[in-house]
């Protein structure tokens, strides 16, 4: 097959690159020394014939898995408990109410409803927040409340965030958009 003809710099780059390109030496293979032995008059039962050495791989390395660190909230629910929760067939123990609230008395008022749930061994709290305003952003996003914003982090930095399984938007019945389902974990011992 014939291809195209080098122009001059692409001929002289070309004759760069094979100049500094090293062959590959290829080994004979290796043959087995016969060494001759004296005859002792013993029969002497066969060896096994042994396999050539050839070349041995590099030692590889295990990558090394990082610890998987506790799940955090919302990242261990199973799916009977969303199909629940999607359906609103769930009845929450424990309302919170954040209406009318600043971000610091919100704040105090999440910790102290997360308090009271865990004490009393609750399963599902509804944290109702508050529609977000239909006001639209630049970008078209949709704003939202700067309680309803806060709360993740909140969740997240809160000392029960090992004690919350999943976070949910609310089913319609609920609150739906202005609500969040908080399923807390079961005690255990």
């Amino acid at each position: 097959m014939a291809g195209r003809r080098l122009d001059p710099d692409e001929d002289a780059l070309w004759r760069k690159v094979t100049a500094t390109v090293r062959p590959i030496l290829r080994r004979p293979p290796v043959r087995p020394v016969v060494v001759p032995v004296a005859d002792t008059g013993v029969a002497e039962t066969p060896a096994k014939p042994r396999k050539p050495v050839g070349r041995i791989p590099p030692l590889r390395e295990k990558p090394v898995v990082p610890a998987k660190s506790p799940p955090g909230p919302g990242e261990t629910l199973d799916g009977g408990w969303d199909r629940r929760l999607a359906r609103g067939a769930v009845a929450p123990d424990i309302t919170i109410d954040l209406h009318g609230h600043t971000l610091a008395s919100a704040h105090f008022a999440l910790e102290e409803g997360l308090s009271r749930a865990v004490m009393e061994d609750a399963r599902l709290m509804l944290l109702v927040t508050g529609r977000p305003p239909r006001e639209r952003e630049v970008d078209g996003s949709i704003r939202r409340g700067a309680i309803r914003a806060a709360v993740g982090d909140w969740l997240l930095g809160s000392g029960y965030a090992g004690r919350i399984a999943a976070v949910r938007n609310a089913h319609p019945r609920h609150g739906g958009a202005g609500a969040l389902y908080i399923v807390l974990r079961r005690r255990r011992g």
